[in-house]
This record gives C-alpha cells, structure tokens and sequence, in this order.
C-alpha cells in the first residue's frame, strides 16, 4: 500500500497559512475506513464491542458536529465515496465530506479546542487513509476567465 495520510505536517499547515486565505474555506475530505476499528491508541473510547471504521467514524461525527456548529463551522455534504470515474482505478474512497469553516482561524480554533480533541481518538480509530484538501470559493466568476 502507499504512503498513507492521517494528519497534517508541519510544512503543509505553514504552506496553508502562507496563501493567506481570507474569509470561508471549504475543507473537501476523503477517507478510507479499517474494516475494523483500531482503537489502540485511545482505549479509553473503545465501545464494549468491536466496531468497523465506518461506525467509529460516525462516533466521532457525532461528537465533533455540535463541536464544530459551535465555532462557526457547518457540515455541507457528507456521503458515500467508491471508484473513480476519473482518476486511478485502483483508488477509491469511502466517504466524501464538505466542512465549511468561517476563517482559518475559527478552523484552528476548532481543531485545538480540547472538547474536540477529546473524541478524536474516533477518527484515529476509523480511518485508513485520507486527505484534506482546502478550498476558497471564487468571489467572481469572472476572475476565473480572466476578463
């Protein structure tokens, strides 16, 4: 298998500063799910039974979504991924997220909030693989174009 991405780098959070976002950014997420959840490194949030990723990721969900309401954030969309219908046929994704977040600020705010961090052992548990890609709406369409 591939290199495999859970959390960001010190050098990808410097270069994410460096565009100077101002405003909303929409995080666009893919993950990979543990057909079995792999609640090692956080034992303490361990359901009494074995559970597969997708239901730790939905326990982290649950306990991250009025967390993230509550800074200024909003879930979008949130569904089921599978193959490609452009891209490599051998990579696929399981689910598919938009996170919006007032600024980049309220998103750190959020993500070093320690309630949060409290249910992150969830996704640590649930996820395989993933990425994280930012997103900045266009203000004017026609800066797209180049008029």
């Amino acid at each position: 298998m591939n290199e495999r991405y859970l959390e960001p780098t010190q050098e990808s959070g410097a270069e994410l500063f460096s565009r100077g976002i101002e405003g909303e950014v929409v995080m666009l997420n893919l993950m990979r799910f543990r057909l079995v959840a792999d609640y090692s490194l956080h034992p303490e949030l361990k359901p009494s039974q074995p559970v597969s990723g997708r239901e730790a990721y939905r326990l982290y969900m649950m306990h991250t979504l009025p967390l993230l309401r509550k800074r200024g954030g909003d879930l979008l969309f949130m569904g089921d991924g599978g193959p490609y219908l452009i891209g490599p046929p051998d990579e696929h994704w399981d689910m598919a997220m938009l996170v919006r977040q007032r600024s980049l600020q309220d998103f750190i705010a959020f993500a070093s909030d320690e309630e949060y961090l409290a249910g992150l052992g969830h996704r640590t548990a649930a996820v395989l693989d993933s990425r994280l890609l930012p997103l900045v709406e266009f203000n004017d369409i026609d800066a797209l174009a180049g008029s």
